[in-house]
């Protein structure tokens, strides 16, 4: 793809069906507890992305058999298959990889060091250390705190540990998932708050789903039992609902109606609450069984907590500019610790278009001006390229700076937005 992606403007009201790939959130569960579950799994329908092609690659170097079959992944897994014990992985900037797949290889034993690119050398890891250390197991970071990780470990030693919620729930979801290959019950308990409660969900219907035995009492205390183990089987990946969001954010801007197939009201992923903040704002939600459809109204501002919701976070950023009054984001101070800081680097990009922007530590104020085309930059972060293409259809004359970047978690998005905006 190109260094810079103009943006087709519309300006009219668009309307449409859109299915977005399988969730990068479940596939990457699900291959870590496929991985080490005895005998042969089958993923349907899951992301094939740069962050899943970054799992995949880690799982075959550690001995774990993960191949495509057309649209599935088989996987051949089992503890035994693991079977080189002294590995140097590189994760690129998946965050996923390194937290969910460190916790699992010390679980088993072994030793490892973990490395990525530079931005992955500035994402806090140092929390998992902590509570890595307190089962028993060697592991340290680079003295800011970031990887690269080293591992070392004959496996969990101990049989509790407590890790801190309130940078990033991929820590406490690395190591639920690793707890269950133990041979003794594990006790994980969460201080502060926890961000990010509906990915914890995710993990716990993954876990469950392969066969995982676990307590969850209000998310401060987790119980796995011990030799709970992962069964194989077949498991069923719902459409990415972070992706889908930029399709539910046209029907919003340009007063269309949108149809995502394949979620529904009761889909495992809480993103699919971004549709009530749209319906807040003045959208109309229907949701049906396997589809949820938008239709835009006239916009207003809100103010809105969205811890449970950040992914999103850049797309309400850019439907606020659509809005009549102020759009307050708040207790979102996790996501300056994602791809980039997408709590700085949103309203510096939010400005360009003509938003003025109040900036706090834990969100910001986005109030809608005089709204005109500019360069985005995206930070190499693929959910920035992608809610800012939103806002092209309305303003004529967006481009977008380093498009291949959406590469990270859907490699077909400009076909797929143009497929539906283009007529």
């Amino acid at each position: 793809m190109k260094s810079q992606y103009r943006v087709p403007y519309s300006g009219r009201a668009i309307n449409g069906v859109a299915r977005p790939p399988g969730s990068k959130s479940i596939t990457n569960r699900a291959l870590i507890c496929a991985a080490f579950a005895n005998g042969r799994s089958r993923l349907v329908r899951p992301l094939k992305s740069e962050d899943t092609a970054v799992m995949i690659t880690a799982l075959n170097q550690v001995g774990v058999k993960v191949s495509w079959d057309g649209d599935d992944l088989l996987i051949d897994g089992g503890i035994a298959e693991v079977g080189d014990k002294n590995n140097e992985i590189f994760v690129a900037n998946s965050g996923t990889t390194i937290r969910f797949l460190s916790s699992m290889l010390a679980a088993v034993g072994g030793e490892y060091r973990f490395d990525g690119v530079h931005r992955m050398r500035q994402r806090p890891i140092k929390d998992l250390v902590d509570a890595l250390n307190q089962l028993g197991v060697d592991s340290s970071c680079a003295t800011n705190g970031c990887p690269p990780l080293s591992v070392k470990s004959s496996g969990f030693v101990a049989n509790k540990c407590s890790v801190r919620g309130d940078i990033s729930s991929q820590y406490l979801s690395g190591l639920m998932m690793a707890s269950a290959v133990t041979s003794k019950s594990i006790v994980i308990t969460v201080d502060g708050e926890l961000v990010s409660k509906p990915y914890i969900d995710i993990t716990l219907n993954v876990m469950r789903s392969y066969g995982a035995s676990i307590s969850n009492s209000d998310y401060l205390r987790f119980e796995i039992a011990g030799e709970s183990n992962y069964a194989s089987g077949e498991y069923h990946i719902e459409p990415d609902a972070s992706a889908a969001s930029y399709f539910f954010a046209i029907a919003a801007v340009t007063g269309g109606t949108v149809t995502v197939e394949g979620l529904n009201r009761d889909a495992i992923q809480g993103d699919v609450a971004f549709c009530r903040c749209l319906e807040a704002m003045g959208c109309k939600v229907e949701y049906g069984k396997d589809a949820i459809t938008v239709t835009g109204g006239t916009l207003t501002g809100i103010d809105v907590d969205m811890n449970a919701i950040s992914d999103t976070v850049p797309t309400l950023g850019v439907v606020a500019l659509f809005a009549e009054g102020i759009t307050n984001i708040r207790n979102v101070e996790h996501v300056r610790h994602k791809e980039t800081d997408r709590i700085t680097d949103l309203g510096r990009e939010l400005k360009k278009l003509g938003a003025r922007i109040e900036e706090r530590r834990d969100g910001l104020a986005v109030s809608p001006g005089i709204l005109s085309a500019a360069e985005i930059d995206t930070y190499d972060d693929h959910r920035m390229a992608m809610s800012f293409s939103i806002a092209g259809l309305m303003i004529d004359g967006v481009l977008i700076n380093n498009p291949s970047c959406c590469e990270k978690t859907y490699p077909e998005f400009f076909r797929d937005f143009e497929e539906l905006v283009v007529r």
